[in-house]
């Protein structure tokens, strides 16, 4: 996946956040990486005040690499971007059962909130938290960067799957 450099901001953030935790016994613990997703071209759905788009992602851990494919948007608040491409880069902590990379420990649904500014170029942020059946996970932090014309901000969604590409 193409980055823009905000994957490396994406991990040290996330490299602070969990510079205290500690593994457990076993394959559970805490797994921290950065989650870069990316718009799937011509799946968008915009209806103003709700949105989504399907998504493709990428988790990179120090211990390997999982993919993921699912769909993001804004739940509910406002959404005026028309033909836009986005990536979105998570910093990620992740409690879970079961953290060895084939896991697919980020598997689940998040919430959160979510603004975007884009003319020609644009950035946002995003913020969420939820996880799975075996997990907690929180992405304190989000840059995503964008091309098109739009804005949007409000209550935002992750659905995560695994992809076994």
């Amino acid at each position: 996946m193409k980055s823009l450099g905000y994957h490396r901001i994406a991990l040290a953030a996330a490299a602070l956040m969990a510079s205290a935790a500690t593994t457990s016994a076993q394959d559970g613990g805490i797994e921290v990486g950065v989650l870069s997703c990316a718009s799937v071209p011509g799946s968008e759905l915009n209806l103003l005040i709700t949105s989504s788009v399907d998504i493709l992602c990428e988790f990179k851990t120090p211990a390997g690499v999982e993919f993921y494919k699912g769909e993001t948007g804004i739940g509910l608040g406002i959404d005026l971007d028309f033909g836009r491409n986005e990536e979105i880069h998570y910093a990620v902590i992740s409690a879970s059962a079961d953290v060895r990379v084939g896991a697919y420990a980020l598997e689940g649904k998040y919430v959160g909130g979510k603004a975007s500014a884009t003319v020609g170029a644009g950035v946002g942020v995003a913020a969420l938290l939820g996880g799975g059946k075996r997990n907690i996970s929180l992405q304190p932090f989000a840059v995503e960067s964008s091309t098109g014309l739009g804005l949007a901000g409000g209550l935002t969604y992750l659905y995560l799957q695994r992809d076994p590409r």
